[in-house]
C-alpha cells in the first residue's frame, strides 16, 4: 500500500487553495488526514472532500503537530512566517507564494521540466509564477533539442491570477459599464473591464514590473541556465480565467517548425492545438479548468532562421498553481 500522508493546506479557502484540496482528491493523493487551515476570518466554514465536510482551522503555530506535508497558497508573508515553523515540526512545505523561490537552497520546481530537483530540499520546495510554468512546460523539451539562446514573452493574464476580489471587480465593472455606469477601481490600478493593463505587480527602476522580473528569473533557475535571456510584458486582460503567452524563442541551432510541434506533442504536460486553417489555436475558455498546456501557431521568425513564434495558454489556477505544486508532492513519494 502507498504511503499516506498528513496534509495541510494553508490557505484552504482561497482560490488555490480550493483547487488544490480538489486535485488532491481528483489525483486520490494518498492523504491519510487533510488539515485546511485559513485566517481567523474562515473559521468554521466547511469544505467538501472525499464526501465528507471538513471544517477550517485557524492557522497558528500549532497547526503542524502531525503533518508530513503542507501546501501553501496564503501569500509570501505567511509563508515566511509560517513555513520554517511547519518545517520545524516535521513537515515538507511546497510553497506557492515567492517567498523563497530565488532562495539558492530551495529548489524551484516544475515537475515536466526538473524533477531531479526535487529531492534536493532541505524542508522547502518552491512552486514557480504561473506564467512561468506554462512558458517553461513549453519550452524546456525545445531547449534540450536546441538550448534556448533568448525569450520575448508577452502575457495575457486573466484576473484570477490577483485573486478571488479580482474577479468580482471584472464582474461589477462590466455589469456597470453596460448599463452606462462607472465602477471605481480597487483590485487594479484602473478599470480591468474592456481594457488590457499593462502592470502587474510593482515597477522597479529599470521600469519593469515584479511580475516580468519573476518570468526572467525564475525561467533560468528551473531550466538551471543562468545565459538564457528573458524580456517579458506582463499585461493584465479581461478574461476570468486562464494565462496565455506570445512567445518569440531564438536557440543556437536552427529551429524547425515541425520537428518543434512532433516534439511537443510527445512532451508530458502539453497538447499541441495549431490548426490555422481550421481556426484552431489555443484559448483561456477552452483551458480553463483543465490541467495541460496548449501551445499553438508555432511558426518560424522569418528573419531568423533560429527563432519560432508560438502562443501558450494554461489555466492559472490549475497547473498554473495547484497541480503543480500536488504534482511536486507526488514527486516526493
Amino acid at each position: 500500500m502507498a504511503k499516506q500522508y498528513n496534509v495541510a493546506v494553508v490557505g484552504a479557502t482561497g482560490m488555490v487553495g480550493m483547487a488544490m484540496r480538489q486535485i488532491l482528491e481528483e489525483r486520490d493523493f494518498p492523504v491519510a488526514e487533510l488539515r485546511l487551515l485559513a485566517s481567523v476570518r474562515s473559521r468554521g466554514k466547511r469544505l467538501p472532500y472525499r464526501g465528507e465536510e471538513l471544517e477550517v482551522q485557524v492557522l497558528d503555530e500549532d497547526s503542524f503537530q502531525g503533518i508530513e506535508l503542507a501546501l501553501f497558497s496564503a501569500g509570501g508573508g505567511i509563508s515566511r512566517q509560517f513555513a520554517p515553523i511547519a518545517v520545524q515540526a516535521g513537515a515538507v512545505v511546497i510553497d506557492n507564494s515567492s517567498a523563497f523561490r530565488m532562495d539558492e537552497d530551495v529548489p524551484l520546481v516544475v515537475p515536466e521540466v526538473n524533477p531531479e530537483d526535487i529531492p534536493k530540499h532541505r524542508g522547502i520546495i518552491a512552486n514557480p509564477n504561473c506564467s512561468t510554468i506554462q512558458m517553461v512546460v513549453a519550452l524546456a523539451p525545445l531547449h534540450r533539442l536546441w538550448r534556448l539562446r533568448k525569450v520575448i514573452v508577452s502575457t495575457y493574464q486573466g484576473v484570477t491570477g490577483a485573486g478571488l476580489e479580482a474577479g468580482g471587480e471584472l464582474a461589477d465593472q462590466s455589469f456597470a459599464m453596460l448599463r452606462g455606469e462607472r465602477r471605481r477601481a480597487e483590485v487594479f490600478p484602473h478599470t480591468i473591464a474592456f481594457n488590457v493593463i499593462p502592470h502587474i505587480g510593482p515597477f522597479d527602476q529599470t521600469g519593469f514590473t515584479v511580475e516580468e522580473t519573476k518570468l526572467t528569473n525564475e525561467t533560468k533557475k528551473i531550466m538551471g541556465d543562468e545565459t538564457i535571456m528573458v524580456v517579458a510584458t506582463a499585461v493584465r486582460v479581461p478574461v476570468f480565467r486562464g494565462h496565455s503567452e506570445a512567445v518569440h524563442a531564438e536557440f543556437d541551432l536552427v529551429a524547425d517548425p515541425a520537428l518543434a510541434r512532433d516534439v511537443l506533442a510527445s512532451s508530458p504536460g502539453v497538447e499541441i492545438v495549431d490548426d490555422v486553417g481550421r481556426a484552431r489555436y489555443p484559448m483561456p475558455l477552452d483551458a480553463a479548468g483543465r490541467d495541460l498546456t496548449y501551445v499553438g501557431r508555432i511558426r518560424r521568425d522569418p528573419s531568423c532562421d533560429r527563432a519560432l513564434c508560438m502562443w501558450i495558454v494554461s489555466d492559472n489556477l490549475r497547473k498554473g498553481a495547484a497541480l503543480n505544486a500536488v504534482q511536486i508532492a507526488e514527486g516526493l513519494g
